[in-house]
């Protein structure tokens, strides 16, 4: 990788501007060369002092970026320095050597032991901002002397570079040891394996295990085969052997919908984790994982081909049902069954923790707005609005099968049975996500006194409940012949809730249409994927299927040449798609921004390291109250905060101040050995 790409990729973006600029420096010195004079047509004077007066203006130019590189590293070096004799003093006080309570002392070390794990990984992110400056300045210097066939670039990094603060100075390395020494002697009872262990984090494209490669290629190949199977017979053993009715279709196809639209997300949300992860949106940290387990893409991936495998299955079974000699109808509950069994299964296997994670979330999003609301448990319930029609699914098959077992009667399907739209408990599942939400932003609310934007964020979510309300009274007092004047009411609220959520979507979600965003035209400043087609694309894709509502009206009203229930299924399918785009510019939003104020760390690369990168470990942290790595949790003595807010570089400690001075000194030009 040459080192302009190696240095894009690899920094940190709330860092961007503080690296050394290669790429513009790079360009500086071909364009001297491309328009040097000739040396055939000039005489040899004439091009030295060429060159000379080009010299001039670029060494100033590294002039700058030099104390730029310094100022930036000392005011990091003094920060770091701070944090840690605030970390030491909690670690050391009366209040953590005199805990009585077991649990309390339990609770205040597992606190400590996260601080001093996050502010590790910030201090290895400052040695690699040392070492990859210092590496852009002498390949800069050495492409200078190549084109220029001259010395003046080596001598320029030796008199200033190699003498230079930020490269000279290994407080760095001295705290990294020190915090590797503390952790293993005083929160790890001088396991230094164990300490190392908690200390380190892998990078964030680690390799994927052979094992689990093989066994997604394995059952995505099967799951196409079997798909094409189900298509085939569908078509010709379905249509010619079965003899269903319209009803019966639209019972069975709702019975296999819901399964199919999860598999769907979480297929499409490895994608999401594959391209966040390759244009570095640290999602580990934006979703609070553990950076050490967590599911990759391939995983994802894996889950959901071994699922649309057995989902293909059931289906095939049930079309094929008369042959086994087996109850058609039992191949769907059993499809359901497995999904839950194997998300409830409470042994630490199939990805115990992160199943585990995904449940704890769904609790917390059910019991809104009595727990404190994060970022993965807001973005969960999002991703719920896109999967309501599942939801209604699932409401559905349990009804079904109630009804079933009840009458025994398992030959009269009837679709309005349990999926009447006027029906009260079609209406309650309907309305569950908004619920959702509309509870978290009051939850977010009451936490931050903030009516901006969460109470007008809660007005968005109203809007979709009085849609659902007004569509369900439509349903259940409206006749065919006639349209009733709640359906006018519902077209009403439908209209102000999509116009209401496309607007927050692309302006408040992704952050676009701002008064800066400069070449970016009707997009932001910093953008992270690599063509600005994706952002436009995304604007009118979202728009259109924001209003998928009003097709589907059209279709009823003028006659589908297709089954609604196929047209139904179709929409709900492109709603979980419009999800899965919306997620690419959402977490790059919070990525960038930070504005919806609930990551815990705030300095996150934008494009994450090899495995094969062992020194250079990205993402972490700028956060200048330690306390803000724990949602609630408090572990600072008041008396430490206030030292905490002061200038970055007007520390009381000596050795700060003496290392501004020292940098100070050499581009004054009364100090240039350091």
């Amino acid at each position: 990788m040459k080192f302009a790409e190696h240095l894009g990729a690899h920094i940190t973006p709330e860092w961007r501007k503080q690296y050394i600029q290669y790429e513009e420096m790079k360009a500086m010195l071909y364009a001297a060369v491309e328009q040097a004079p000739s040396e055939e047509v000039v005489e040899e004077e004439v091009s030295q002092r060429y060159f000379a007066r080009f010299d001039e203006k670029f060494f100033t130019f590294c002039d700058k970026e030099l104390t730029k590189i310094n100022t930036f590293y000392a005011e990091k070096l003094a920060e770091a320095t701070r944090k840690f004799a605030t970390l030491k003093s909690e670690m050391d006080g009366s209040e953590y050597d005199n805990l009585t309570k077991k649990k309390v002392h339990r609770r205040k070390v597992m606190d400590l032991k996260l601080a001093f794990s996050e502010f590790y990984l910030s201090l290895i992110l400052l040695q690699n901002y040392q070492n990859l400056n210092f590496t852009g300045f002498r390949k800069i210097l050495k492409k200078h002397d190549k084109l220029l066939r001259n010395d003046a670039g080596a001598r320029w990094r030796e008199e200033y570079v190699e003498a230079s603060h930020f490269h000279t100075n290994k407080d760095i390395d001295k705290l990294i040891a020190e915090t590797e020494a503390t952790v293993t002697s005083e929160l790890e009872g001088g396991d230094r394996q164990k300490a190392m262990k908690r200390l380190r984090v892998p990078p964030l494209g680690d390799k994927q295990s052979p094992w689990t490669t093989f066994k997604v290629g394995l059952f995505a190949g099967a799951f196409v085969v079997l798909f094409i199977a189900v298509i085939l017979s569908a078509v010709f053993h379905g249509a010619r052997e079965t003899n269903m009715t319209q009803d019966e279709f639209a019972v069975v196809l709702r019975l296999y919908r819901g399964p199919l639209l999860c598999i769907l997300f979480i297929f499409l949300m490895g994608i999401n984790v594959y391209g966040w992860r390759s244009s570095g949106v640290n999602h580990v940290l934006i979703f609070e994982l553990d950076p050490r387990n967590h599911l990759s893409e391939q995983h994802l991936f894996e889950l959901a081909t071994i699922f649309g495998v057995i989902w293909t299955v059931s289906i095939l079974s049930f079309l094929y049902a008369e042959h086994l000699d087996i109850q058609p109808f039992i191949m769907p509950a059993f499809l359901v069954l497995i999904m839950l069994i194997f998300m409830l299964n409470p042994t630490r296997t199939f990805q115990h923790d992160a199943r585990f994670w995904s449940l704890k979330v769904v609790f917390r999003i059910f019991m809104a707005p009595f727990f404190y609301v994060g970022f993965a448990d807001f973005w969960l319930a999002d991703q719920m609005n896109s999967l309501g029609q599942a939801l209604k699914d699932f409401q559905f098959l349990l009804c079904f099968y109630i009804n079933r077992l009840s009458d025994g009667n398992w030959s009269a399907l009837n679709v309005e049975e349990c999926g009447f739209g006027g029906w009260w408990l079609v209406a309650l599942v309907s309305s569950l996500p908004a619920w959702f939400r509309f509870a978290q932003c009051i939850r977010r609310y009451r936490d931050t006194k903030e009516a901006f934007p969460h109470l007008v964020n809660a007005g968005k979510y109203s809007s979709t409940l009085f849609t659902v309300v007004f569509a369900t009274l439509n349903a259940a007092y409206g006749t065919e012949g006639s349209k009733h004047p709640f359906f006018y009411v519902w077209l009403l609220a439908a209209v102000v809730s999509s116009v209401y959520g496309y607007i927050w979507d692309i302006k408040m979600d992704w952050g676009f249409f701002t008064d800066n965003a400069g070449d970016n035209k009707f997009l932001r400043e910093e953008i992270v994927y690599s063509s600005k087609n994706y952002y436009y694309f995304a604007i009118v894709e979202d728009f259109f299927i924001r209003f998928s509502w009003v097709y589907i009206l059209l279709l009823k009203e003028f006659g589908s040449p297709i089954p609604m229930e196929i047209v139904v299924t179709i929409f709900s399918c492109l709603e979980v798609i419009r999800r899965f785009i919306w997620n690419f510019f959402r977490l790059e939003n919070e990525h960038l921004n930070n504005c919806g104020k609930f990551r815990a760390v705030r300095d996150i690369s934008v494009a994450p390291l090899d495995a094969s990168d062992q020194q250079q470990i990205i993402k972490m942290m700028d956060e200048h109250d330690p306390r803000s790595y724990f949602r609630k949790k408090k572990i600072l003595k008041t008396g430490v905060t206030n030292s905490l807010k002061t200038p970055l570089l007007q520390d009381t400690d000596d050795q700060p101040i003496t290392m501004v001075a020292n940098y100070k000194s050499i581009h004054s030009g009364t100090d240039k050995t350091n």
